[in-house]
């Protein structure tokens, strides 16, 4: 899926370099990070840097994708703040311990990480690039568009759905942290589709 990048996403795909091929092979043996990242990388995994008291870890933990990110990597992870989750709409987020909501958590995380390493100059420099939009696949096999707005970057997740990046660059060993200030939502998906291909 990933090979379908579009061109307007090309500063961000060199950065990502061997990044940019299959997302959902997990197992498969991850690429470095790029120099500029890893110069810069922090000395815990991105599982270990997050507030473990936190709405998302604690979400992620729920539905094991914790391990996920405490794995080799790299991801670049969109993290909502606390209150962000207080005021999504989804019922599902608000009991994450309930197994029966595992596949929709699993669903909505996914969609806040990303393959390989993308510090925002990146994803700026993309834009730019792309003339005001550039397109970003996630690891839940759907897109996030990021445009700019008085020069902070915003995401679009279905449509409805904004945040904007109110921190960035969090490095990590595996990857690199953004926060963002609202919970982004996925556009519809056919049932079974792409939304557990990281719970291995």
């Amino acid at each position: 899926m990933l090979k379908s990048l579009p061109l307007c996403l090309c500063a961000a795909a060199l950065a990502l370099g061997a990044c940019s091929q299959s997302a959902s092979d997990n197992n498969a043996a991850a690429p470095a990070q790029p120099d500029k990242a890893a110069e810069a990388a922090g000395a815990q995994t991105i599982a270990a840097a997050l507030d473990q008291n936190g709405k998302f870890f604690q979400a992620a933990k729920a539905v094991g994708l914790d391990a996920t990110l405490a794995g080799p990597g790299p991801y670049t992870v969109l993290v909502p703040d606390d209150a962000a989750f207080t005021k999504a709409q989804s019922d599902a987020l608000k009991d994450p311990a309930n197994p029966q909501n595992r596949a929709e958590i699993t669903r909505l995380l996914t969609y806040h990480i990303l393959p390989g390493v993308i510090l925002a100059d990146d994803i700026s420099k993309a834009i730019d690039t792309g003339k005001g939009k550039a397109i970003l696949a996630t690891m839940g096999g759907q897109n996030l568009t990021a445009t700019k707005d008085g020069g902070k970057i915003v995401l679009t997740g279905d449509g409805t759905s904004k945040a904007t990046i109110t921190g960035a660059d969090t490095k990590a060993s595996n990857g690199v942290i953004h926060s963002v200030d609202s919970v982004l939502v996925p556009p519809k998906a056919a049932p079974g589709d792409a939304s557990d291909q990281t719970s291995g």
